[in-house]
């Protein structure tokens, strides 16, 4: 069920009164199961119903000068496409990373919900203002940070999401990216991507195999990224910590 992840995601970064929690159980959606490298949006799109990530990972990329660009990745419970209730003409795409499961709500139900209760609407706007945060955190991240630190910086922000809807476990979680997705999103080339995450294995930061992540010394690799999570704005940043 999609609003099991979706309060969960709204409930870490805000509150919501229980009378909210039951318009989310009950709004309507269909479900659609994507494979591998499937689009769910493209660019130019007018779409008429917001997604919510169900399960797996989906990547919000555009191609610039023939290469294709990753700005963020989603997650269980995440929105991606919450923008197009105001914006009507999608300016990216969204790509499934592996299996994945979303499901699509139609905007009519959000408005009409939204329309019912102010503390809905407080919600979907504060997810709205986070997920810029996050991409102005990239954009820094891209411009400022050499290789291993723009890899591990991607790897403990993911690690800081997964937390929050209950999908980390000690610092361990399902990451089904290749070598090429991470070049993607951390404007590397292959090769590159390649020796930094086995320096980060040699360093005995991490454990990456079977597209399982663990971190091994959490507290060294959020220093090495100089990582600080607030820009994520959970309301008990003590959880998940080393």
């Amino acid at each position: 069920m999609p609003h099991h992840k979706l309060i969960a995601r709204l409930q870490a970064v805000g509150s919501l009164l229980e009378q909210d929690q039951v318009r989310l159980t009950g709004m309507p959606y269909k479900v659609r199961s994507l494979a591998d490298g499937e689009y769910v949006l493209r660019q130019g799109d007018k779409p008429g119903s917001c997604i919510v990530v169900m399960s797996g990972l989906l990547s919000r990329q555009r191609v610039v000068n023939a290469r294709n660009q990753i700005s963020s990745f989603y997650i269980a419970g995440d929105m991606p496409d919450l923008p197009t209730l105001h914006l009507p003409v999608a300016d990216c795409e969204l790509c499934s990373v592996g299996k994945s499961t979303i499901a699509a709500v139609p905007h009519s139900c959000l408005r009409e919900m939204m329309k019912e209760s102010s503390g809905l609407t407080h919600a979907f706007w504060r997810e709205t203002l986070i997920h810029a945060a996050i991409y102005r955190e990239w954009v820094e991240n891209l411009g400022s940070r050499q290789a291993l630190g723009r890899v591990a910086h991607l790897l403990c922000e993911l690690t800081v999401r997964m937390d929050f809807v209950g999908l980390a476990d000690n610092g361990s979680f399902r990451l089904p990216l290749t070598q090429q997705d991470v070049a993607d999103a951390c404007g590397l080339s292959i090769v590159h991507v390649n020796r930094t995450v086995q320096e980060l294995r040699r360093e005995g930061l991490i454990e990456w195999q079977n597209q399982i992540l663990t971190l091994l010394r959490r507290k060294e690799l959020q220093d090495l990224a100089e990582f600080s999570p607030e820009y994520l704005h959970e309301l008990n940043p003590s959880r998940g910590s080393p």
